[in-house]
């Protein structure tokens, strides 16, 4: 038994960026509107990452993430999304777009829109949305169009339709509309390819495997197609519908896979096929090879051929057992500067090429010298070098992507350092590599990590760190003076740069009169000087002062005043005694609550206030003790017969009360005599009477 496999299969264009959009976006809020494809298995795989499949708008919270499908959708969709601020991924396929911008413009333009296909088919459903839903919709050569209105129609198709069927409908309706017919062909040309190929394969097979979801509408198309051709056709949705028995009597067959059909699925049905048979398995290339009796070839095989001419386009070569020339494309030619001269001179002489595309063959010289710069590039991976590649997918394992002719595979365990849950974060990024194993039994992989890498680096970091951290220690000691840059500022210092290591400066330690903030100071990215204050090696912790090195405010007073001048200042606080003066920002003096004024005060706050500003003779100057002595009453005139007033005593409720002395009460007289007696030695008062008198 044999099998042959057409040509184009698999995912289209349009269905591969929409299912890889599916797979590698952040799950998180996502929805689709409607099944991304009609595979059941692709839509569980993409289900089960957590993004929501709805039919209904009004299910989509607004802020979430919403996927707009291959098949695309109404014009009413967009703007409802729009208005709920619903964010649009939109993987509608570019045929597709290009179909609703046409039935768009020719509504406007006021014709009556035809739609042929499947008027429950979302491609449909949503090419209609871009006409209001007034679209008429035919999917059969024998419906009734007499229906339509007598005016100019526009006529497009779904984009999967049988191209067969298309052109029967549009020549029906031709033959009785008596109007202006404007006729699209919007069927994609892959999938003209596909059912033309599927016509070829179907009438040289016995029988024909049709493998897609069952409610693929561009698969039935091919089922259809094929079961014209050929009696024993077969649907299937996966392997495990394939049932050997029905199909082990057929020489010949065919297998057809469609748009919407993943390349895991064909796979199953080829691997359950030679488990179960001993088929051999053919290419739709390999078909036609045979067919134009041309020796085989494979893509990658290195060939020697014979230059034969050389014209503009290229140079024509002759291959072994080839019956006629065949075109090495001048772009492909090792050489700087094409010359078709230099290769006629060379005539008859042979040169090595490569096979890169059988059905026709092309050949390349240029990709030999590629393919020798990438074995150059492994034997220097496999020496341990580091390279790079781009991520382009992921699995459950860890991560793809490609090098050259080989596949890279890193695993998850190997991408950093701890585990790594969110794959599909690293498509579309570099990774830097280092080879684990190299695979060239089957195909060519390579095995790599870059959690090597990076662990490697920050080891290397630490210990570069850890080395310059010691030779600061070495170096620095408490007192000395060094220079640092301020990298960045909190609110309680300044971070500052000394030889590479940060060491704070406190914001106390900025000023001898203190800052609310620490650029009132100093600027980021500037170079100062500090003292070093205190070291703490073990903590990696280094204090530093910029106001250890600035005079003190005290330091300069002598040079700036003198006893008996005149200065200006701010009463900061008030006490009993008197009240402390702001000169300047750290010097500080006192006036006494005698030099306030000549009149007695009781409380210096009857005549002064906090944030008043004065002037004051300096009376008495002592830079050393840090006292400065004012007067506020010497800069007045004293005035004349000036009387100084009694301190009034308090009552205890804070009243002023005249003070009365009381007599002394006279005691009795036993108690005079025993006072007396003790105290004058038993001389009586009446005897001290009468010798007075």
């Amino acid at each position: 038994m044999e099998f042959v496999i057409a040509k184009s299969g698999g995912f289209c264009r349009g269905v591969k960026k929409a299912v890889d959009t599916a797979l590698t976006i952040d799950p998180t809020n996502t929805y689709i509107y409607g099944e991304i494809i009609h595979n059941p298995d692709v839509v569980q795989s993409i289900t089960e990452r957590g993004i929501v499949m709805v039919e209904d708008l009004d299910l989509v919270p607004s802020g979430a993430t919403l996927i707009i499908r291959s098949h695309g959708v109404g014009k009413a969709v967009y703007e409802y999304c729009e208005k709920k601020n619903i964010q649009v991924v939109d993987c509608t396929c570019e045929f597709v777009r290009r179909t609703q911008k046409i039935v768009d413009e020719q509504y406007q333009a006021g014709k009556t829109i035809i739609i042929v296909g499947e008027k429950t088919h979302p491609e449909v459903v949503g090419l209609n949305g871009w006409c209001e839903g007034k679209a008429f919709v035919f999917s059969s050569e024998d419906d009734d169009f007499s229906i339509l209105p007598e005016k100019e129609c526009c006529i497009v198709a779904q984009t999967t339709y049988s191209a067969e069927k298309f052109e029967k409908i549009i020549k029906n309706i031709t033959n009785i509309y008596q109007k202006t017919v404007a006729i699209f062909k919007t069927i994609c040309y892959t999938t003209i390819g596909r059912q033309n190929e599927a016509e070829e394969l179907s009438k040289q097979c016995d029988a024909v495997l049709v493998i897609g979801g069952l409610n693929s509408s561009n698969t039935n198309k091919l089922y259809d197609i094929c079961a014209k051709n050929c009696p024993n056709v077969f649907r299937l949705s996966k392997a495990a519908d394939l049932e050997y028995k029905k199909i082990k009597r057929f020489k010949k067959v065919g297998i057809v896979t469609g748009a919407s059909t993943p390349n895991a699925q064909t796979q199953e049905v080829l691997l359950k096929m030679e488990m179960e048979t001993e088929a051999k398995v053919t290419s739709m290339e390999e078909v036609v090879a045979n067919m134009d009796n041309q020796p085989k070839f494979k893509k990658g095989q290195l060939i020697t051929a014979t230059i034969s001419s050389a014209d503009d386009s290229g140079v024509a070569v002759l291959l072994p057992l080839a019956k006629k020339e065949i075109i090495l494309d001048k772009d492909e030619v090792d050489c700087e500067v094409y010359n078709k001269d230099d290769f006629n001179a060379k005539t008859g002489e042979e040169i090595e090429l490569m096979v890169v595309g059988i059905n026709p063959v092309k050949l390349s010289q240029k990709q030999i010298k590629q393919i020798k710069e990438e074995e150059a590039a492994i034997a220097e991976i496999q020496a341990g070098k580091e390279f790079e590649v781009v991520c382009t997918g992921f699995n459950k394992g860890g991560l793809t992507a490609e090098f050259g002719s080989y596949t890279v595979f890193v695993p998850a365990r190997e991408i950093r350092s701890g585990y790594v849950k969110e794959l599909d974060k690293y498509v579309g990024k570099k990774l830097r590599l280092r080879l684990i194993e190299l695979k060239t039994e089957r195909r060519k992989e390579i095995i790599a990590s870059q959690r090597v890498i990076i662990e490697e680096e920050k080891a290397a970091k630490e210990a570069a760190k850890a080395a310059k951290e010691a030779e600061f220690f070495a170096s620095i000691h408490v007192d000395d003076v060094v220079e640092g840059k301020v990298e960045r500022v909190t609110s309680f210092g300044a971070f500052v740069s000394v030889n590479g290591f940060d060491c704070l400066a406190h914001i106390s330690d900025l000023s001898w009169t203190g800052v609310k903030a620490v650029t009132d100071v100093l600027e980021i990215g500037k170079k100062y000087e500090f003292k070093v204050l205190k070291i703490d090696e073990e903590a990696k912790k280094v204090s530093i002062g910029y106001k250890q090195l600035q005079a003190q405010p005290w330091d300069l007073a002598a040079e700036k005043y003198a006893e008996g001048d005149v200065i200006h200042g701010k009463v900061v606080r008030i006490v009993p005694f008197g009240a402390f003066v702001e000169v300047e920002k750290g010097i500080d003096g006192l006036v006494h609550v005698s030099q306030i004024s000549y009149e007695f005060l009781e409380n210096p706050t009857t005549a002064l206030t906090i944030g008043q500003e004065i002037d004051a003779k300096i009376l008495k100057l002592d830079c050393v003790e840090k006292k400065m002595t004012l007067s506020i009453k010497a800069l007045e005139p004293k005035p004349e017969n000036l009387e100084r007033k009694p301190r009034a005593p308090k009552a205890e409720d804070g009243e002023v009360k005249e003070k009365v002395r009381k007599p002394r009460a006279q005691k009795p007289a036993d108690e005079v005599t025993e006072w007396n007696e003790g105290g004058l030695g038993g001389v009586s008062i009446a005897d001290l009477l009468n010798k007075n008198s």
